[in-house]
């Protein structure tokens, strides 16, 4: 395989705000089978609430999983500190009051009997993650569920990041810890099995890269080559039959709280 400019530059450092950053996650979008799964899987537990008064979703993103959400509940709370992704957030869920606030900061107005904090720890350093999500469960309502969703520790995707950056992430740890301190509530992880697919080698290296910003790479040095992401995406995801799959299966923390709780 020949050996372009860009081949040798380090795999991209790409900030949410960036145009580079919003190319990868739509073609990720485009290629993933995430959304109508999760969506289907959500779908379900939230027709299994006592109540569907408040929805407050952390770190809501582009709103795309915030208004497949909120049309089960009266209210919906967003909080997205990414002034890009609240651009987008306000058009998909113009009814939601939507907070700019960091998680560490925010405080929601009510409590919620769907909590929603999905995809957002990889930004919040493991130390807090017990104090982040115990705040979670404070604005959890009696008989309401907080959702924690994160990658699973081996899933092709994760190995992968771990593979470049030594970032591996796991839920089961703070699970059993939370479980110690709230005995009382009800805990659960279930496993998504997803999948990322594309016929264009170059698309599934781009995609690759937003999949290994998962990890802090502004701190690594020497941060790995496009090259070397190539050839892994090439050596591990190329199909017999032609193109590219990703799995990328994601854990589902649900925690429920006791109607007196």
């Amino acid at each position: 395989m020949e050996t372009t400019t860009r081949d040798a530059d380090p795999v991209r450092v790409l900030d949410v705000a960036s145009a580079d950053y919003r190319r990868a996650f739509e073609l990720f979008l485009a290629g993933t089978d995430e959304k109508p799964v999760t969506h289907a899987r959500l779908s379900e537990l939230v027709a299994a609430l006592p109540n569907r008064r408040v929805l407050l979703d952390l770190g809501a993103g582009d709103g795309r999983t915030t208004a497949h959400l909120a049309r089960s509940f009266d209210r919906t709370i967003a909080v997205e500190p990414s002034v890009a992704m609240r651009e987008k957030l306000r058009t998909a869920c113009p009814d939601a009051l939507v907070l700019p606030d960091r998680l560490d900061r925010v405080r929601p107005p009510e409590p919620a009997d769907l909590v929603h904090l999905s995809h957002v720890l990889y930004y919040v350093p493991e130390p807090d993650w017990p104090g982040t999500v115990a705040r979670a469960l404070d604005w959890t309502a009696p008989g309401g569920t907080l959702l924690v969703v994160l990658q699973n520790p081996e899933s092709p995707c994760m190995r992968m990041a771990a593979h470049f950056t030594g970032v591996r992430y796991d839920l089961s740890p703070l699970a059993d810890r939370l479980r110690a301190q709230h005995p009382a509530y009800d805990y659960a992880i279930e496993t998504l099995d997803l999948h990322y697919r594309t016929p264009y080698l170059a698309e599934a290296v781009d995609v690759a890269e937003f999949m290994v910003n998962v990890a802090d790479l502004a701190t690594l040095d020497p941060r790995p080559s496009r090259a070397a992401l190539t050839a892994y995406v090439q050596d591990h995801f190329a199909r017999p039959d032609g193109g590219y799959a990703i799995g990328h299966t994601q854990d589902m923390l649900i925690i429920r709280r006791s109607p007196t709780s």
